[in-house]
């Protein structure tokens, strides 16, 4: 029998091969392989999503779901909504997400603003994790904004939520920011289990060896298929 639980991993990268988009493969394959959980990924750079347009600001009572805007969040909702968690994986653009991110996270404002119209944010108690990847300054930044917008909707965060890279090093050479992926992962599921009364987490960060070799293996194949793709997109 399959897990009940099920996580939504969202990447921003504009690029396929991007590491971004790598590393919440990496995310994903952990989830189901290590955790036992259902895991599935999107970018938001496959979708349209449209600016929000501030209905909440003429009127609380207007943002309400569904979202007045027609386009590919109409679809995103409901995998969002079917979500026990979601883990967020962000490139470094000034100190901030990208835009199509921004654009995604605004727009999940219908969900939050459920509070004035069902009594109750659509959010509420769903479990996140977050990680940053860039080559310079602005990681920090970037898992902060994210940590309070999502908290304030109502999300709830785990020990051991973020994870992030700041250098030109290949982050696959990085085995600390591994292991902090792997545990952001391992973090949100805990804290899922624990919030359905499934499991009382004994402890959370996991750095034991045999942990180690299959974070490792699963990031050392997720990059050798991208270095592929990447290959294959610039030929």
């Amino acid at each position: 029998m399959g897990s009940t639980i099920s996580i939504l991993i969202v990447s921003a990268s504009p690029r396929k091969y991007g590491v971004a988009r790598l590393v919440a493969e990496a995310a994903r394959r952990m989830a189901i392989e290590i955790e036992n959980v259902n895991a599935i990924k999107i970018d938001v750079y496959d979708y349209d999503i449209k600016p929000c347009k501030g209905c909440v600001s003429d009127d609380v009572m207007l943002c309400k779901v569904p979202c007045v805007y027609e386009d590919d969040m109409k679809k995103i909702y409901s995998v969002v909504e079917q979500a026990d968690g979601m883990i967020f994986v962000s490139p470094v653009y000034w100190y901030n997400v990208p835009g199509p991110l921004k654009n995604f996270i605004d727009r999940l404002t219908v969900f939050e603003n459920a509070i004035f119209i069902e009594g109750r944010s659509r959010l509420e108690g769903k479990v996140a994790g977050f990680i940053a990847v860039g080559n310079d300054t602005g990681a920090l930044a970037v898992i902060q904004n994210l940590m309070v917008t999502l908290n304030s909707m109502g999300v709830a965060i785990p020990p051991w939520a973020l994870a992030y890279h700041e250098s030109e090093e290949d982050p696959i050479e990085n085995k600390s920011f591994l292991l902090d992926v792997a545990n952001v992962v391992r973090g949100v599921v805990l804290l899922i289990k624990a919030l359905k009364g499934l499991e009382k987490p004994v402890y959370w960060y996991r750095i034991d060896q045999e942990y180690q070799r299959k974070v490792i293996e699963i990031f050392t194949n997720v990059a050798n298929e991208f270095k592929k793709q990447k290959q294959t997109t610039n030929t």
